[in-house]
């Protein structure tokens, strides 16, 4: 089956422009089954086989029906079917497309588990140093001592203990958000709360939009929900405007998602005057906006939230497990007025609340200033390891910040994405390639480093050396193709 050429190593052209894959499948059709089922299971299996990629435009209907003798009706529900599945996504003027499906690839391209004698910079995560080891134990050891009824005993109310609550609001201003206690829910992190805001005003079949480079959470959140997700194109401040007006004018759009501060995996920071225009096109186009800050609380440079500017619309969410402490899975959602109800009651049904122990120790620490401490060590922590990122690999950075916990970087004309990740793995490094990541087309590919975690220096040093070293070689015979 041939395949037209990439723009660029790792990058895919854009749907719009890309013809459909030469794609011929054979069916094998069972006894007593239907045409259009033998041709859902082919779909499936030549996608997780890698036949079908994603972001690979789907023959028309017709064509498709020409080419196997079979009725346009026969597949169309068979593009129907896949598509409820999540392995295909239909865009109305534009086509049939391949999903990425995170909720299966991630178990392949970011570890669950370390093993041994493995360098993992395959995970986000926040660093962890004799500071944090210190604070969690002090924490525990206070918890030990106390009378633990007021927070050990309660089951209501669902969207969390008061003073939580409180300590919520607290942490929240800071990051440009002033709001009631009765807005705010406490959450099992942030992917918790990123799955509260959705569910509380997108159903299936919804068209929600997003960065075409964004969190696998979103993505995978497309996959269980059965809402269609739409990538737009971005710059070094993230969504352009531009690309979000003309996918609002368009129609059908009922939500947008999006991460402004430190997006995972480009660490594109939007200033002041991105978010307003984010905003006000939300507004006048009656989108919801849901504001992903996880990382927000280590930038010191005040920027406006768009929720802030959005009360009807906008949903705000953080956590402490990026900036805190990792094993702090406490998170803070707020939700327009007239979706607290709603929000929790989706909460009692999924998780009945928050968990109340980990967001007592949260409280403690935002009311004592522990927090605020160990944010204070992740900032400096976080530059001092990206300042050994640029010394180290220098021009393979395609975008980083001094304050975020990953980089992104180029993938080397003669290498590929899939190439570079296994010769890493052969010399014990995870990193995770664009796959996961991707919600829309013209990315430009590229592999994600992870900084976080119990590292020291002079391991990072020579972990990145190594990384270095791979990219300048020549790729093994498994990767020859990718020399032009």
């Amino acid at each position: 089956m041939r395949r037209q050429a990439d723009q660029s190593p790792g990058a895919r052209p854009s749907p719009a422009l890309e013809k459909a894959v030469e794609w011929q499948p054979v069916l094998t059709k069972q006894k007593g089954t239907t045409k259009h089922a033998a041709l859902t299971e082919r779909i499936i299996a030549d996608i997780g086989a890698g036949v079908l990629k994603p972001m690979d435009r789907m023959p028309t209907h017709r064509d498709l029906a020409r080419e196997l003798g079979i009725s346009v009706q026969t597949v169309s529900l068979s593009y129907k079917e896949a598509e409820r599945l999540g392995y295909l996504s239909g865009e109305v003027g534009r086509g049939t497309f391949v999903k990425s499906r995170v909720t299966e690839q991630a178990g392949r391209l970011m570890l669950d588990r370390s093993p041994t004698q493995v360098v993992d910079l395959s995970i986000v995560r926040g660093v962890y140093l004799d500071a944090h080891e210190m604070a969690s134990r002090q924490a525990l050891a206070a918890l030990a001592e106390d009378d633990n009824g007021a927070f050990m005993r309660p089951c209501r109310p669902i969207a969390g203990l008061d003073r939580h609550r409180e300590a919520a609001r607290l942490w929240l201003e800071p990051l440009g958000v002033e709001t009631s206690v009765e807005r705010v829910l406490i959450t099992n992190g942030a992917a918790h709360a990123l799955f509260l805001a959705l569910t509380c005003v997108v159903r299936a079949g919804d068209l929600v939009l997003t960065e075409n480079l964004t969190d696998h959470g979103v993505i995978g959140l497309a996959n269980i929900l059965g809402f269609s997700l739409k990538g737009l194109p971005t710059d070094e401040e993230g969504i352009r405007p531009d690309a979000f007006e003309a996918a609002c004018r368009a129609g059908g759009v009922r939500a947008l998602v999006l991460i402004p501060t430190l997006n995972n995996p480009t660490s594109h920071v939007a200033g002041p005057e991105r978010r307003r225009a984010i905003a006000e096109i939300a507004q006048r186009h009656g989108v919801f906006v849901v504001e992903d800050e996880v990382y927000k609380p280590l930038i010191e440079e005040p920027l406006p939230s768009i929720t802030a500017m959005l009360p009807e619309l906008g949903f705000f969410l953080t956590s402490f497990t990026k900036t805190v402490l990792t094993g702090l899975r406490v998170g803070y959602l707020v939700v327009p007025p007239q979706y607290s109800i709603r929000a929790a009651s989706i909460l009692r049904v999924t998780s009945w609340s928050g968990t109340y122990l980990p967001a007592e120790i949260a409280t403690r620490w935002v009311e004592d200033g522990t927090a605020q401490r160990l944010l204070a060590v992740q900032r400096e922590e976080a530059k001092a390891r990206q300042h050994i990122v640029a010394e180290t690999l220098g021009k393979h950075v395609a975008s980083s910040h001094p304050l975020s916990l990953c980089a992104w970087l180029k993938v080397p004309a003669h290498w590929t994405e899939d190439g570079l990740v296994r010769s890493l793995a052969d010399r014990r490094i995870a990193v995770t390639p664009s796959d996961p990541f991707v919600a829309g087309a013209g990315h430009g590919g590229g592999i994600r480093i992870c900084l976080g975690g119990r590292m020291s220096h002079d391991l990072l040093t020579r972990t990145l050396a190594s990384v270095r070293q791979t990219f300048e070689q020549l790729p093994p015979v498994f990767d020859i193709g990718a020399i032009g």
